[in-house]
């Protein structure tokens, strides 16, 4: 059907200005249209020779059919950037014809080289296969050239003319040596090339198909692709199936060490079998346990027997037996830098004395110029001798600490200021000293002060028996100044001396063991501890347990803050990458792996945790109601601790422990170390608790937090402080004392019946005063019959407040009247003092 839809087309007819419309059905009609005439530009004279002088190289045979408005040099240039359009164009195409054929260049290489690999493979196939044949062929052929020798020596004897001959060999046995040629030169028949087909693996069937798009380089480039081994595992399978020999692997019989509890997934690695054949083998004993879930020793040796292992049953307690320290041979020891600890009371110079050696001015950056921390240093004497030195805080709270110092030291230098002599601390690092079984070494400091008395220092020590040299004893003594750094030179020559005679050796080639002096939680590096390297060497990498933590060497840091590799014997470095923050004074023991230090430390938090839960359950009823009675006249005040290091959360908790008696004592309900955060702000509203920061700090969402609830937040930088406020806060606990003062005696001398009143004693202020507000006794023959309060004092019939000794008054006892003649009225008053914890 036509556009038109069976109507004729619209025409036009006629001339000039008549048209004329043709209708269906015959019918016309003629129109008058109006006709506009075409404008046609007519080119200047010597517009062609103008532009032709104009230099143009192009000739214009259609510059007459030129645009109007447009002049020679812009036609000019349109038709030169048509021309150099054209030519890009042509430039384009020759480079997109170079680039698909150098395309198709780069894709038949890659073909080609597919299918050189692709020969090469079949090639080694071939090869292979042939090998193995020939080799079957001769293992056929050597098996029956000796079955016919033991036919032959079997024969009894030659065969008479005539006689029967022997029986051949079987068929199958003449026919086997001959089978794998027959075979091979068996004419291949098609069905026979499609199994092959069908059999070959498709694994590899994307890199020789000849086309490489850049998904599959990508995916050839960073996928898994099949190692050389497990190739060579299938080619080495593929032989054996066709020489005919596949045959299972003998099974491996292993010693399966068996814990009282153990994770499935542990089980099956330790019996190296396949964690879902041990799942369904718990399945078919009736247990459902996954892979991550713990089962009992019985079930997991029911287990173990299944497979074919032998059990060894081991405790949880044996898993630290890789750490068991092993005797070291004498020819493997070497003489290790002694290790020395500075001990002595607080403010005799031990931080400044070791400064003096080290050149260095620590004691400058400690708060309140008192050492609050364990630190551990090294110094080179102008000899070339090494010392390792521990400088320990003399502060009484500090008495962990020193004890911790005294139990990893080889010498311990006792410093006792001359003008000061024997102090208390002085005292307890003599009985430390005494304790490690550790020599000694007095030095004493101060010397250079006029008040100075070297003399009345030995004279002390003899109470404590400690004898030194210039008093005919044993002990070094050496007299200094860590000013002036006069006798500095003599102590080192002495601490030399002591060394030599100690003859201290270690092994620096064996597994590393070391204390840790102290422990912080830094904010950049995380749980750092500083660790004094007694055998052995630590190296940057190592693996080990610490306490109940556990980690990996990631750095290592001197005493001067320098990165170092390793640290030997008698080295003390700080220690980064521990999982958690240890305790001073656990011991650092370096393992073979990391699945031992973990399993070490789980052991320890697990034999820790039951420890305190047996601690807290072995009580009966009787001492929990005891106990808690006892509580309940006892005054608490809880606090929460954090420090920045954790020997100094250790001594202010054993501080704040010391204070308080039988009415009011300090409780710490949580002591950490590191920065102040919510869960501490939220554990102190709970209990109403402050939080004291030894210095730390709170961050921002934790102080944020502690405004809103209401939380004290205390910072301290100096024990001395800390504990007197403490101290201070617990005195206002206690119960204000209440003492009687005695205003005065009155003596009754008559009885009067008052209506409305009762009883009415006259008496008679015979000492002190009467006040009606003070509290009265009723005395009768030395024994007090009555305690209470005055009604009424009146002198004659006004009411009073007070009637002064050697005055007549009227006194009347409330809810009382029993009341007689030479009866005595103890007049006192009551006073409440303050009392504070000493």
């Amino acid at each position: 059907m036509s556009d038109t839809d069976g109507k004729k087309p619209l025409g036009l007819g006629g001339k000039g200005g008549q048209v004329k419309q043709s209708f269906s059905h015959g019918r016309t009609k003629s129109v008058v249209v109006e006709k506009k005439r075409k404008r046609v530009v007519v080119p200047k004279p010597g517009a062609a020779g103008n532009a032709t002088a104009s230099g143009s190289a192009t000739p214009r045979p259609d510059s007459a059919r030129r645009p109007a408005g447009i002049s020679d040099a812009e036609m000019e240039r349109r038709l030169k950037a048509l021309a150099a359009a054209k030519s890009r164009e042509v430039e384009d195409a020759a480079i997109r014809a170079a680039d698909e054929l150098a395309r198709e260049e780069d894709r038949q290489r890659r073909r080609d080289e597919a299918e050189a690999r692709e020969r090469e493979e079949r090639e080694r196939e071939e090869a292979l296969r042939a090998k193995a044949e020939e080799e079957a062929r001769a293992t056929a052929e050597e098996e029956a050239r000796k079955e016919r020798k033991a036919v032959e020596a079997a024969k009894p004897a030659p065969a008479a003319p005539g006689a029967p001959s022997a029986p051949e060999a079987p068929l199958s046995e003449r026919a086997r040596p001959t089978a794998t040629a027959d075979a091979r030169k068996a004419p291949k028949r098609p069905d026979d090339d499609r199994q092959a087909r069908a059999a070959k693996p498709r694994d590899d069937a994307g890199r020789r198909s000849g086309k490489l798009t850049l998904k599959d380089a990508l995916a050839g480039e960073g996928g898994r692709q099949r190692s050389m081994a497990a190739m060579k595992r299938k080619q080495e399978r593929a032989r054996q199936k066709a020489m005919g020999q596949s045959q299972n692997r003998e099974k491996v019989v292993r010693e399966v060490q068996l814990p009282e509890t153990i994770v499935v997934q542990e089980l099956a690695n330790r019996m190296a079998e396949r964690v879902a054949d041990v799942v369904k083998s718990l399945m078919k004993m009736g247990v459902m346990a996954t892979m991550n879930q713990s089962i009992d020793a019985d079930t997991a040796e029911l287990v173990i027997d299944e497979f074919g292992h032998k059990v060894v049953r081991v405790s949880d307690s044996d898993v630290e037996q890789v750490i068991d320290q092993i005797q070291d041979d004498p020819e493997n020891l070497q003489t290790r830098p002694p290790i020395i600890t500075i001990m002595g009371h607080v403010d005799h110079g031990k931080t400044s004395l070791l400064d003096a050696l080290r050149k260095t001015n620590v004691v400058s950056g400690e708060a309140g110029g008192i050492t609050q921390h364990i630190g551990a240093y090294q110094v080179t004497t102008e000899s070339g001798a090494v010392l390792s030195f521990l400088d320990t805080p003399g502060h009484a709270a500090f008495t962990s600490m020193r004890a911790r110092g005294a139990n990893v030291t080889d010498i311990v230098v006792l410093v006792v200021a001359a003008d000061d002599s024997v102090m208390p601390q002085t005292i307890e690092a003599i009985n430390h000293a005494k304790a490690a079984k550790v020599p000694m070494i007095v030095a004493i400091n101060k010397c250079d002060k006029p008040a100075a008395d070297p003399n009345r220092v030995r004279t002390a020590l003899l109470q404590h028996e400690v004898v030194v040299e210039a008093m005919s004893g044993d002990v070094q003594d050496v007299e200094v100044s860590a000013l002036t750094g006069m006798g500095l030179d003599t102590l080192l020559e002495a601490i030399a001396l002591q060394a030599e005679i100690l003859e201290l050796k270690a092994n620096p080639e064996r597994a590393a063991m070391g204390a840790v002096i102290e422990a912080q939680l830094d904010i950049g590096r995380g749980p750092v501890a500083t660790v004094l390297v007694q055998n052995g060497t630590l190296r940057q990498g190592d693996i080990f347990v610490v306490g109940e933590q556990w980690g990996k060497v990631r750095a290592l840091v001197n005493d001067k803050g320098e990165r170092v590799k390793e640290a030997a014997p008698s080295v003390p470095v700080e220690v980064l990458g521990l999982n958690g923050t240890p305790e001073a004074g656990d011991v650092l023991n370096v393992v073979e792996t990391e699945a031992q230090a973990r399993e070490i430390a789980d052991y320890r938090q697990q034999a820790a945790k039951d420890k305190r839960a047996a601690a807290g359950a072995a009580t009966t009823l009787e001492q929990l109601m005891a106990k808690a009675k006892a509580d309940k006249d006892v005054a608490e005040l809880p606090v929460l601790v954090k420090a920045d290091v954790q020997g100094s959360a250790e001594a202010i908790v054993q501080a704040l422990e010391k204070i308080g008696n039988d009415e009011v004592r300090v409780r710490v309900l949580h002591y950490g170390v590191g920065a102040i955060t919510d869960t501490d702000v939220g554990l102190a509203e709970a209990a109403g608790a402050p939080i004291i920061g030894f210095n730390v700090r709170a961050n921002a969402s934790a102080r944020n937090s502690a405004n809103q609830k209401g939380v004290e937040l205390r910072y301290y930088s100096i024990i001395y402080d800390l504990v007197d406020d403490i101290k201070a806060a617990a005195s206002g606990l206690l119960s204000a004392e209440v003492r009687e003062n005695f205003i005065g005696y009155a003596e009754i001398r008559d009885v009067f019946k008052v209506s409305g009143v009762g009883k009415v004693a006259g008496c008679l202020v015979t000492e002190g005063v009467a006040r009606r507000s003070a509290g009265v006794r009723l005395l009768r023959d030395n024994v007090v019959i009555h305690e209470g309060t005055l009604k009424t004092l009146k002198r004659f019939k006004d009411e009073v407040k007070e009637v002064q000794s050697g005055q007549e008054c009227g006194m009347a006892f409330e809810n009382y009247e029993d009341v007689r003649v030479k009866d005595v009225i103890e007049i006192f008053e009551r006073e409440e003092v303050e009392r504070s914890l000493s």
